[in-house]
């Protein structure tokens, strides 16, 4: 592992609040080193004061990808490589119908939840390959596998893409470059701001009954980081509900 202490050195995106803060902070008590990207500056950096372990902190916009390169730059410069990159960042869209959802609001969601972690793979995949050893993690959704909430259609359909991003990475990986392992982290609703802060408002997750609790989400994703399935859902029973409903969709309408 390459760093300033013997963790393993770990980018995250998205880690001023929500599940990349949490991610943060029990990857700190774990002695990891951090690289954190966000683009609220001043959040990032108060959030990075409480981890006590060494953390960089790269504010930025990971729609460009020209921020993530300084991301992959500041993180070899300061601790001489990367050994977990972690696409956290998304955001979320609510809109009442399929029918309702514009061309520009596909454009964004894609943007937001798709497009920005292609440019975290891109970046990073030169650098895990010279060293044959990495992991990258890309956080998607259980409503990528089960889109049953009408509003978040648009969400849905891009965290879908980006489930086929990341299968296809594994599959071109897997004969020359078996060290470098590829996780999808499938959460359902977990009690953050994420339906505040989605495009057109929504429920706040936090008041959704049975939301699952951030570090929960966080100490699971921490555990599955290394070992384990390469398709992390953060709550138990969630492939059962998933492979349930792949069954339901092979019966005969009555």
């Amino acid at each position: 592992m390459a760093g300033e202490s013997s963790g393993p050195v770990v980018v995250i995106t998205g880690a001023s609040a929500g599940i990349g803060a949490a991610l943060a902070r029990e990857l700190a008590g774990r002695g990891a080193c951090l690289v954190l990207i966000a683009r609220r500056e001043e959040l990032l950096s108060e959030m990075a004061a409480t981890l006590g372990t060494p953390v960089e902190v790269v504010p930025g916009d990971v729609t460009r990808r020209a921020d993530l390169e300084r991301v992959l730059e500041r993180a070899v410069a300061r601790f001489g490589g990367v050994d977990v990159w972690v696409n956290n960042a998304g955001r979320g869209i609510t809109r009442p119908s399929l029918e309702a959802i514009t061309p520009e609001d596909l454009e964004v969601m894609i943007r937001d939840n798709t497009r920005s972690a292609l440019h975290g793979m891109q970046v990073v995949l030169p650098h895990f390959k010279a060293r044959k050893q990495g992991v990258l993690v890309n956080v998607s959704s259980m409503l990528s596998r089960i889109p049953d909430a009408i509003p978040r259609a648009a969400y849905s359909a891009a965290k879908a893409a980006l489930n086929s991003l990341t299968e296809s990475l594994r599959s071109e990986l897997a004969k020359d470059y078996p060290g470098i392992r590829v996780v999808l982290v499938l959460p359902g609703v977990v009690a953050t701001d994420f339906g505040n802060s989605a495009i057109g408002g929504g429920v706040d997750s936090r008041t959704i009954p049975g939301a699952q609790s951030v570090e929960e989400a966080a100490r699971i994703i921490a555990d599955g980081l290394f070992t384990g399935p390469v398709d992390v859902y953060t709550r138990p029973g969630s492939l059962a509900k998933v492979l349930g409903y792949l069954e339901g969709l092979g019966r005969s309408s009555p």
